[in-house]
């Protein structure tokens, strides 16, 4: 038997073997699909035992699609394709864990009763099943804070409860502006921080009555504060 008959003879085997390893890893990518879904579904974990079983599901989910679908390790260069791979997990894991960081970050300057608020007022939403959400209703006295050369004029704002306050920026360079105290940050009706880029203004509805301060994160000048009276 000559060698080109022997590869024909074996094809029919490699054949099959390589179906076979789809079929065996479509059947587990279901399962490993399948399980998380009802982990979430049912409520069985919460928190951070959910997270972590996610990401062990997960990374399951990836073993599976390498091994039997992509064949690493199997190919005529297998030095190469595990160099592949390592990269490409390291940059995963690097998306991931920024991600992480991210949320992470997001979720502790907003908390979800912030975004909440900041919808309600947002949306003019002034009563959910007759209850009354502290919304503002109709139209009422605006007041401008002007931005030049990073400072804020007038330095001082006083107003009644839904007035509106608007952040007018004259430079040529975008500002951030914080609420509350410099370095100490406090959400005013839901919102942490105004991002002001030239020529550009933002209005905001005062809401919520009292003394508030908000400063320039770019600015060496101090802040300024407004007055909301009920």
């Amino acid at each position: 038997m000559n060698k080109h008959s022997q590869q024909s003879n074996s094809h029919p085997h490699l054949k099959h073997k390589t179906i076979q390893s789809y079929v065996i890893g479509f059947i587990l990518s279901l399962i490993f699909t399948a399980i998380p879904y009802y982990l979430v579904v049912n409520q069985y974990l919460m928190g951070r035992q959910l997270l972590l079983a996610i990401l062990g599901f997960g990374v399951l989910q990836m073993l599976v699609q390498i091994i039997f679908f992509l064949h690493l390790g199997r190919g005529p260069k297998p030095f190469y394709n595990v160099v592949f791979f390592i990269a490409t997990v390291g940059i995963i894991m690097v998306v991931v864990a920024g991600s992480i960081v991210i949320i992470n970050n997001l979720h502790y300057n907003m908390m979800p009763s912030d975004q909440t608020k900041k919808l309600v007022n947002d949306e003019a939403i002034y009563q959910v099943s007759g209850t009354k959400t502290g919304a503002c209703q109709g139209q009422h006295p605006n007041h401008n804070v002007a931005i030049k050369n990073g400072q804020f004029d007038p330095n001082r704002t006083l107003a009644n409860q839904c007035d509106t306050l608007s952040f007018i920026n004259t430079d040529k360079v975008t500002h951030k502006i914080d609420f509350g105290p410099q370095g100490h940050n406090q959400p005013y009706a839901g919102m942490t921080e105004i991002i002001l880029r030239k020529g550009l203004s933002k209005t905001i509805t005062l809401s919520d009555s009292g003394s508030f301060s908000f400063y320039d994160k770019g600015s060496i000048f101090g802040g300024s504060t407004f007055t909301v009276v009920p």
